[in-house]
């Protein structure tokens, strides 16, 4: 259904390369992470647990009804884009981790699950899983696992990220722009995040203000094979393709479009973006189905993995975060879910808001 709902974005079948089945990566490739489907119904929530290496699939049902689950989790949702709730997230989001992850806390307990795959359903979507708090330990979900989401039931060529080869195409606007009746405000963190990647990857192209337009995006793409695309700049992931897009310096790129730019990288030479980063990109407001517009680009741009923000951090935390991630990507024993961990607890050991470290989820392989 999940797919359907992604082919039903896009208005076409997705073509893509040939996709590997969830379960089998966890029962061959990394045997410490376990996967999560939970199905919000009209009177319960029924929770799928596949462990690795168990062909045994584990269910769980939380009685609540739908609209409950529903109202629970819009009211969440507008409350962590503000800073100075963060008890009433709390409570909120251990509501939540009591309908969601304590059922299973028993069987997690006893293996070496150490990331936690989520194939998300309905407005859980549009919450990052990482803020859902245990009110028993007193830990966000983020303190206890590494966290990745999958769109649908299988990855595209799940590899593990060949370290110390990175090659960067980054790109982003720092100014205010109008464009299309709209106003976007200047994001003035954006230079000091590029100038972080390029201290972290040598080997970087940049595109910023009036340098990143669609033609040099995709003239960039045709000169050489971009293991890393970087993209810090106002965007907006929406349930509806015409109404996702991202803000380059002179129009707002639509998502079908963005995705046909990025696959002329790898469309010759076999060689898929290992990591698409979009960063001060947000959901749409008041849209239950938002992250599907997220989710089609990850699967369409033919991506392995990609790194989003739920909303917009206008905020210096932003550079100092990817800074981190990058940082802990060059260490060889680490997966992307665990380097995007290590950068979120950085940054919530020296300020607990989830405001400023929980926007961050990484989507497809998180190996």
């Amino acid at each position: 259904m999940q797919f359907t709902e992604l082919e039903n974005f896009f208005r076409e079948a997705c073509l893509q390369p040939v996709p590997k089945q969830i379960d089998e990566v966890v029962d061959k490739t990394d045997t410490t992470a376990a996967v999560i489907y939970p199905i919000i119904l009209k009177d319960r929530l029924e929770i799928i647990l596949k462990l690795p290496t168990e062909s045994e699939l584990y269910h769980y049902t939380t009685n609540q009804q739908a609209n409950e689950i529903e109202k629970n989790l819009d009211k969440l949702q507008q409350l962590l884009t503000q800073p100075d709730r963060i008890n009433d997230v709390k409570k909120l989001s251990g509501t939540v981790y009591n309908w969601l992850i304590q059922p299973l806390e028993n069987k997690l307990a006893n293996t070496n699950v150490k990331t936690l795959v989520f194939v998300l359903d309905g407005s859980l979507r549009n919450i990052p899983m990482a803020v859902l708090y245990d009110q028993q330990d007193q830990k966000f979900l983020i303190q206890k696992y590494a966290i990745a989401l999958a769109p649908g039931l299988q990855l595209i060529d799940p590899k593990p990220l060949q370290k110390r080869t990175f090659n960067a195409l980054i790109a982003g606007v720092s100014k205010e722009r109008e464009i299309e009746n709209r106003t976007f405000s200047p994001l003035t963190y954006v230079e000091d995040e590029l100038r972080t990647i390029q201290s972290a990857i040598p080997k970087t192209e940049e595109l910023l203000n009036q340098n990143f337009t669609r033609k040099n995006v995709q003239n960039q793409m045709q000169a050489a094979p971009y293991t890393v695309v970087h993209i810090a700049t106002h965007g907006e992931f929406s349930s509806n393709a015409e109404k996702t897009f991202i803000l380059t310096w002179n129009q707002l790129l639509k998502v079908k479009d963005f995705d046909k730019i990025l696959r002329l990288g790898n469309s010759s030479k076999s060689r898929a973006i290992e990591l698409l980063v979009l960063s001060a990109c947000q959901t749409a407001l008041g849209d239950k189905r938002a992250t599907l517009g997220l989710a089609g680009i990850a699967v369409r741009a033919g991506a392995r993995s990609t790194l989003a923000t739920l909303w917009s951090v206008d905020d210096e935390s932003t550079a100092v975060l990817m800074s981190k991630f990058y940082d802990e990507l060059e260490n060889p024993t680490l997966t992307k879910a665990d380097a995007l961990r290590r950068a979120q607890i950085s940054l919530l050991e020296s300020d607990e808001i989830p405001y400023l470290w929980a926007p961050y989820v990484l989507v497809g392989n998180w190996l």
